[in-house]
């Protein structure tokens, strides 16, 4: 059915309702990215085989349904039954018949298919108890878990769309761009760009023909957000486009999705035609007259095109590099017409603000930094996964309220923020309110929302030697700093950890930060040193190790670490023999165990595994025996 008018919106949303109630139980079943690579399309085929032989169907009050991510990857695949919000982990194929026998027709809990929390643990029986979820408040992300993407009644039966139809049917353009203004908005991308700002100026703009573009190409190390977002709840994105496009006066569209995002473009691909079908995209939409129509356009396989000016030379079919920054994208963007470009979890905040009312959303956050935000929280912590929380929770609380601490209670050591655009932020800033002005402060950034968490067992210089690493494949090479500049400092940084360093390489890498910083065109040359400078600022000493004492204190430099076993504390557990990947370790069960030098390649990995503190330790390489002292 067409929707053309606020009140075929309510009466389609209440059938949906009404079918939907119909189901005496849902069986959701995580089907994102993370739990596919799980085997969770298996637990679903079998989950609907079962469901058939024991009648167990929709039409009797019973349904399966495939969703986005649930967030928690570290447990998938995830299996949550409604109403009861019952929430079972790492599900396979084998637990489902007794979950339908048990659970699904008996009403009884299986215990050992539940979470258990490490804190005290106990098994958690309901989805909403479990820490993880329970610190969360979800705007961006508020229906992933729980529609179907492809099916756009369940999204409407959720309330997709209610926001455009709100917006479309009582507000002007200009009441909408004030709404999202009062809102407090920024950019979820990067730096935070205040969104009414950009939409006022498109709108002003002189030119009749203008765009709406979807920054999706997120490809920063370590962020899958919006992935997520685009495959679990691809409407809500949609949504906020089309309300963005009508506040601007905007009838085309783009969502730019990298390319490595094959499951975002299939869902997408979906939603858009089911959109155009419904009324909400197309001509006339909701029945106002306005004319708007999106395409999917695929990323150019390029970390620079996720940069805005880049992305639009992508989308032409031109070489994705960045112009100058004076050149304003709301005067002159994409085609060299006015153009809005937010990121994924920008536009999908759009609807439920719309729809909720800006002071909802300003009631939530810091004072300069209002509403909720996502985060892929990744690295040493025990529970990973997509994570979503009002702005201003501290970093203390992300990392060890919903990440449950750090994996083998190891000491905390860092967190690196903002991609390789962001900075590492030390233990002493625990207590960091998370939020854009905060970030900065501390020579970190928000960026796109990665978050990886680091033990004592992580060298800094060798984090930084990655961020440069990655960067300078990825510089187009348009501008001499950026290009020349990440060569010359990714060539100091492979000397400090083979054992090459030498006094002044400090200030070197200072030096040819400022001109990077100064002197590069777009922001990936000019936040590139960001990751360096923030090591540099908080960990200094390390540096100095690797520089004057040629040792790395974290013991991963493999060219200036060696390790051995420390016979009186050795009890011949054999762990560290079945994980030595180089046969460099001899020794029986109940025996001591012997590290030969000359087979070692230094990856650790016996003091990883070793249960005895000290049994197994590093010491700088290539020390005599008598001036050997553990790091």
């Amino acid at each position: 059915m067409r929707i053309e008018s606020a009140a075929a919106y309510d009466e389609f949303r209440r059938r949906a309702l009404d079918s939907a109630a119909a189901h005496r139980q849902e069986v959701l079943v995580c089907c994102g990215t993370g739990c596919l690579a799980n085997g969770s399309m298996r637990v679903a085929e079998t989950f609907a085989k079962e469901f058939q032989a024991r009648g167990l169907t929709a039409e009797v009050g019973t349904f399966t349904k495939r969703t986005g991510c649930h967030g928690f990857c570290q447990r998938g695949p995830l299996v949550v039954i409604q109403p009861a919000g019952i929430l079972y982990t790492q599900v396979k194929p084998r637990d489902v018949a007794e979950i339908c026998e048990k659970t699904v027709a008996g009403g009884t809990v299986i215990p050992r298919l539940l979470y258990k929390n490490p804190a005290d643990n106990k098994r958690v029986e309901h989805y909403g108890d479990v820490p993880f979820y329970a610190n969360q408040t979800r705007v961006a992300m508020r229906n992933i878990g729980k529609i179907d993407p492809t099916d756009i009644a369940d999204a409407i039966g959720h309330g997709a769309y209610a926001g455009l139809v709100k917006a479309m049917s009582e507000m002007t353009p200009e009441r909408v761009i004030g709404e999202i203004e009062r809102s407090g908005l920024r950019g979820r991308g990067g730096a935070g760009f205040v969104t009414a700002r950009k939409w006022r100026a498109c709108r002003n703009a002189e030119g009749e023909r203008k765009f709406v573009v979807c920054n999706g190409d997120e490809g920063d190390p370590g962020a899958f957000k919006d992935r997520s977002i685009m495959e679990g709840d691809p409407h809500s994105v949609l949504e906020g486009i089309v309300i963005g496009a009508w506040a601007v006066g905007a009838h085309e569209g783009f969502i730019y999705v990298r390319d490595e995002y094959p499951l975002a473009v299939v869902n997408l691909t979906v939603a858009i035609e089911q959109a155009r079908r419904h009324g909400f995209l197309g001509a006339n939409i909701l029945g106002t007259g306005f004319d708007f129509d999106l395409a999917i356009s695929r990323g150019g396989g390029a970390f620079v095109c996720g940069e805005s000016s880049a992305l639009m030379r992508s989308i032409e079919g031109k070489v994705g590099e960045p112009r100058q920054k004076y050149v304003h994208a709301t005067d002159k963007g994409l085609f060299d017409r006015p153009t809005v470009l937010n990121n994924v979890e920008t536009w999908a905040d759009v609807g439920a603000i719309l729809l909720h009312g800006a002071e909802w959303f300003a009631g939530m956050g810091t004072e300069k930094s209002k509403g909720t935000k996502a985060f892929s929280l990744v690295g040493k912590v025990k529970n990973t996964g997509l994570i979503e929380l009002p702005m201003g929770m501290t970093l203390r609380d992300i990392v060890y309220g919903i990440g449950g601490g750090i994996i083998g209670d190891r000491p905390f050591k860092a967190v690196q923020t903002g991609g390789p655009s962001g900075g590492c932020v030390p233990e002493s800033l625990l207590d960091l309110p998370v939020d854009y002005e905060r970030l900065t402060e501390a020579g970190s950034m928000m960026g796109s929302g990665g978050m990886i968490v680091m033990d004592d067992r992580t060298c800094m210089v060798d984090v930084a030697r990655y961020f440069l690493s990655f960067l300078t494949e990825e510089s187009c090479g348009k501008c001499v700093p950026c290009r020349e500049g990440l060569k010359q400092m990714l060539a100091i940084y492979d000397d400090l950890v083979a054992g090459r360093g030498k006094p002044g390489d400090i200030e070197r890498i200072e030096t040819l930060a400022a001109g990077m910083q100064l002197g590069s065109l777009c922001e990936l040359g000019k936040s590139a040193p960001n990751p360096v400078l923030s090591t540099l600022r908080y960990f200094r000493s390390e540096y100095e190790a690797h520089i004057f004492a040629q040792t790395c204190p974290a013991g991963m430099c493999r060219d200036l670490t060696s390790y051995e076993i420390v016979p009186e504390l050795c009890n011949g557990c054999h762990l560290c023999f079945k994980a030595c990947p180089a046969d460099a370790i001899t020794g029986e069960t109940k025996k001591l165990h012997t590290i030969h030098q000359e087979k070692c390649i230094s990856c650790g990995a016996c003091y990883d595994v070793c249960p005895t503190e000290g049994a197994v330790r590093f010491f700088p390489k290539n020390r005599p025996a008598e001036n050997r002292e553990a790091v």
